[in-house]
């Protein structure tokens, strides 16, 4: 048998990060590793909580005087819109518990070949400023991480959410040793596209078929030109069609074969991965949470 573990960070605080009331699917993020202990997937040692990311480890992507507006709970009332959440010390704890667990998630990926972060995956999140349900770009201030210790020398970030990654995109515009792919829908958030070095634009009502093989037609290709040493997967199931903003038409079985394709194709290339989960947005929490909790068994086949 395997001895490789899946590890998964996550901590109650990332579920509830809002004053009640506040209209925003948190509760996904605990029905998720609820779900997976329930059926047995996994176990409660699979589970990690990370503690709060170093400023001086945010610094490494983020701006300081942004970084202390978040700390000291100064947003201006256009900022706080722009995010789409009303600031609070728990809104700022609970980004950067999420950022540092997805830079202990790459440690553990590089043994283990995965590791996933339950929430994370906030590619709305630019030098000075925040947008989109984003505080902190968790997966850039990982890539900056492991850069900036030497653990890496060529990432790829592979972005298949249906929102394009915009921050994302525009923190690695200059940066040679991170390369952005996104596959996102052309008609949706954010209106104003950043140029990521490979994007994608799906038009609305894009089926499993056309997704697919425009992800399968694409992947394997850009590992060969890139050649990079550890990737980063956002996960989003905001492509279902069942999402109330997506404009996508696909569905939770083409969902799950995109996960495990992902994954087989970067196991047959002996990448490690750090998976987040992004967007999902289905009326039915019950879609959302199946869907991502898809994700997790793929990536448990994967490193079995």
């Amino acid at each position: 048998m395997s001895s490789k573990k899946l590890h998964i960070a996550y901590d109650p605080i990332y579920a509830h990060p809002l004053p009640p009331g506040h209209r925003f699917p948190m509760e996904k993020y605990e029905l998720i590793p609820e779900q997976l202990l329930y059926e047995g997937s996994i176990e409660a040692g699979n589970l990690f909580s990370p503690k709060v990311c170093p400023d001086s480890i945010v610094l490494l992507t983020h701006d300081q005087a942004y970084l202390s507006k978040l700390h000291n709970q100064t947003l201006t009332e256009r900022e706080q819109r722009h995010i789409g959440f009303p600031q609070s010390p728990q809104l700022t704890l609970r980004e950067l518990m999420i950022t540092q667990g997805t830079i202990d998630c790459c440690h553990f990926a590089m043994e283990n070949g995965i590791a996933m972060n339950v929430a994370g995956g906030t590619h709305h999140a630019f030098f000075d400023r925040g947008e989109g349900f984003c505080l902190l770009n968790d997966f850039a201030v990982a890539a900056n991480y492991l850069l900036d210790r030497k653990l890496s020398k060529k990432i790829l970030i592979i972005d298949l959410d249906v929102h394009q990654g915009n921050g994302t995109a525009k923190l690695f515009e200059k940066e040679e040793r991170v390369f952005t792919f996104s596959m996102h829908g052309r008609h949706n958030y954010p209106f104003h596209k950043e140029v990521s070095d490979l994007d994608i634009p799906l038009e609305d009502g894009c089926t499993d078929e056309s997704f697919l093989n425009l992800l399968m037609d694409t992947l394997p290709k850009l590992l060969q030109a890139v050649k990079p040493d550890f990737c980063f997967f956002l996960s989003g199931v905001d492509i279902l069609e069942t999402d109330k903003f997506g404009k996508l038409k696909v569905t939770r079985e083409g969902c799950r074969i995109r996960d495990h394709f992902v994954f087989r194709t970067l196991k047959k290339n002996q990448l490690p991965c750090v998976v987040a989960m992004g967007g999902g947005y289905s009326p039915k929490v019950s879609d959302i949470v199946e869907a991502h909790c898809n994700t997790y068994r793929e990536a448990l086949e994967a490193i079995a």
